[in-house]
Protein backbone atom coordinates (compact mmCIF):
# COMPACT_ATOMS: atom_id res chain seq x y z
CA UNK A 1 0.00 0.00 0.00
CA UNK A 2 1.68 3.15 -1.25
CA UNK A 3 1.44 7.06 1.04
CA UNK A 4 -0.87 7.81 -1.44
CA UNK A 5 -3.75 5.73 -1.08
CA UNK A 6 -2.94 5.52 3.00
CA UNK A 7 -3.51 9.12 3.08
CA UNK A 8 -6.91 9.19 0.62
CA UNK A 9 -8.66 6.41 3.29
CA UNK A 10 -7.18 8.66 6.44
CA UNK A 11 -8.71 11.73 4.87
CA UNK A 12 -11.97 9.84 3.96
CA UNK A 13 -11.96 8.87 7.33
CA UNK A 14 -11.56 12.18 9.37
CA UNK A 15 -14.68 13.24 6.68
CA UNK A 16 -17.58 10.49 8.02
CA UNK A 17 -15.94 10.65 11.63
CA UNK A 18 -17.71 13.07 13.32
CA UNK A 19 -16.53 11.88 17.24
CA UNK A 20 -16.23 14.69 19.44
CA UNK A 21 -16.59 16.95 16.98
CA UNK A 22 -20.40 18.40 18.15
CA UNK A 23 -19.11 18.03 22.11
CA UNK A 24 -17.02 21.47 21.30
CA UNK A 25 -20.26 23.11 19.49
CA UNK A 26 -22.17 22.22 21.88
CA UNK A 27 -20.09 23.49 25.32
CA UNK A 28 -19.48 26.69 22.85
CA UNK A 29 -23.08 27.18 22.78
CA UNK A 30 -24.06 26.32 25.97
CA UNK A 31 -21.70 28.42 28.01
CA UNK A 32 -22.49 31.78 25.87
CA UNK A 33 -25.84 30.64 26.87
CA UNK A 34 -25.13 30.93 30.52
CA UNK A 35 -23.50 33.95 30.25
CA UNK A 36 -26.49 35.93 28.00
CA UNK A 37 -28.70 34.42 31.26
CA UNK A 38 -25.96 36.46 33.71
CA UNK A 39 -26.17 39.44 31.58
CA UNK A 40 -30.10 39.64 31.41
CA UNK A 41 -30.18 37.86 35.27
CA UNK A 42 -27.78 40.32 36.93
CA UNK A 43 -28.55 43.37 34.48
CA UNK A 44 -31.99 43.58 35.86
CA UNK A 45 -30.76 42.75 39.53
CA UNK A 46 -28.28 45.88 39.01
CA UNK A 47 -30.97 47.93 38.04
CA UNK A 48 -33.45 47.00 40.39
CA UNK A 49 -30.02 48.01 43.10
CA UNK A 50 -29.51 51.27 41.02
CA UNK A 51 -33.40 52.11 41.64
CA UNK A 52 -33.25 51.14 45.04
CA UNK A 53 -30.23 53.34 46.09
CA UNK A 54 -32.05 56.46 44.21
CA UNK A 55 -34.80 55.90 46.27
CA UNK A 56 -32.26 55.91 49.25
CA UNK A 57 -30.70 58.63 48.36
CA UNK A 58 -33.96 60.68 48.12
CA UNK A 59 -35.00 59.36 51.56
CA UNK A 60 -31.63 60.64 53.16
CA UNK A 61 -31.86 63.85 51.51
CA UNK A 62 -35.70 64.55 52.89
CA UNK A 63 -34.67 63.85 56.33
CA UNK A 64 -31.51 66.28 55.79
CA UNK A 65 -34.34 69.09 54.14
CA UNK A 66 -36.27 68.85 57.10
CA UNK A 67 -33.82 69.89 59.43
CA UNK A 68 -34.85 73.84 58.88
CA UNK A 69 -33.66 76.79 61.74
CA UNK A 70 -37.01 76.79 63.67
CA UNK A 71 -36.06 80.31 65.39
CA UNK A 72 -35.29 81.88 62.02
CA UNK A 73 -38.50 80.63 60.55
CA UNK A 74 -40.78 82.15 63.38
CA UNK A 75 -38.94 85.26 63.58
CA UNK A 76 -39.48 86.60 59.96
CA UNK A 77 -40.21 83.29 57.50
CA UNK A 78 -36.86 82.89 56.87
CA UNK A 79 -36.22 79.03 55.60
CA UNK A 80 -33.12 77.99 55.95
CA UNK A 81 -31.27 74.59 57.16
CA UNK A 82 -29.14 74.32 59.80
CA UNK A 83 -26.50 72.60 57.73
CA UNK A 84 -24.87 70.80 60.84
CA UNK A 85 -28.67 68.90 61.66
CA UNK A 86 -29.43 68.01 58.24
CA UNK A 87 -26.04 66.36 57.53
CA UNK A 88 -26.08 64.51 60.75
CA UNK A 89 -30.17 63.33 59.61
CA UNK A 90 -29.32 62.56 56.24
CA UNK A 91 -25.93 60.19 57.63
CA UNK A 92 -28.20 58.78 60.15
CA UNK A 93 -31.43 57.93 57.76
CA UNK A 94 -28.60 56.32 55.99
CA UNK A 95 -27.19 54.53 58.90
CA UNK A 96 -30.80 53.09 59.60
CA UNK A 97 -31.33 51.70 55.95
CA UNK A 98 -27.86 50.12 56.63
CA UNK A 99 -25.93 52.18 53.24
CA UNK A 100 -23.21 55.01 53.80
CA UNK A 101 -22.95 57.53 51.34
CA UNK A 102 -21.96 61.40 50.99
CA UNK A 103 -24.04 63.75 51.86
CA UNK A 104 -23.50 67.73 50.91
CA UNK A 105 -24.91 71.07 51.50
CA UNK A 106 -25.34 73.87 49.12
CA UNK A 107 -27.67 76.76 50.52
CA UNK A 108 -30.96 74.86 51.09
CA UNK A 109 -30.27 72.08 48.65
CA UNK A 110 -29.51 68.73 50.50
CA UNK A 111 -27.48 65.96 48.03
CA UNK A 112 -26.76 62.32 49.24
CA UNK A 113 -25.36 59.99 47.03
CA UNK A 114 -25.11 56.31 47.68
CA UNK A 115 -23.12 53.64 46.64
CA UNK A 116 -24.32 50.33 46.87
CA UNK A 117 -22.37 46.98 45.72
CA UNK A 118 -24.62 44.29 44.82
CA UNK A 119 -23.38 40.37 44.23
CA UNK A 120 -23.93 38.90 40.94
CA UNK A 121 -25.75 35.67 40.41
CA UNK A 122 -24.78 34.18 37.10
CA UNK A 123 -21.67 36.65 36.26
CA UNK A 124 -19.23 35.00 39.10
CA UNK A 125 -19.30 32.34 36.82
CA UNK A 126 -17.21 34.72 34.15
CA UNK A 127 -15.46 36.57 36.86
CA UNK A 128 -17.51 38.99 38.05
CA UNK A 129 -18.38 39.09 41.84
CA UNK A 130 -20.43 42.08 42.25
CA UNK A 131 -21.49 44.80 40.68
CA UNK A 132 -21.30 48.55 41.79
CA UNK A 133 -24.24 51.30 41.56
CA UNK A 134 -24.78 54.85 42.29
CA UNK A 135 -27.59 56.74 43.35
CA UNK A 136 -28.07 60.67 44.58
CA UNK A 137 -31.04 62.60 45.21
CA UNK A 138 -31.31 66.21 46.25
CA UNK A 139 -34.03 67.78 48.44
CA UNK A 140 -34.94 70.97 50.05
CA UNK A 141 -37.23 72.65 52.17
CA UNK A 142 -40.63 73.71 50.78
CA UNK A 143 -42.91 75.92 52.69
CA UNK A 144 -46.69 74.86 51.38
CA UNK A 145 -46.72 73.33 47.82
CA UNK A 146 -49.72 74.31 46.12
CA UNK A 147 -48.39 73.10 42.44
CA UNK A 148 -46.65 70.65 41.38
CA UNK A 149 -43.12 71.18 40.94
CA UNK A 150 -41.02 69.97 38.12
Amino acid sequence: MNVVTHLRRSAQKLRTDEDGRVTAFVVIIALAALLFAGLVLDGGLALAAKVRAIGEAQEAARAGAQEIDLAAYRVNGTLRLVPQRANAAAHDYLAAAGHSGSVSLAGNTVTVTVRVTHPTQLLGLAGIGSITVTGTGTAQPQRGISVVLP
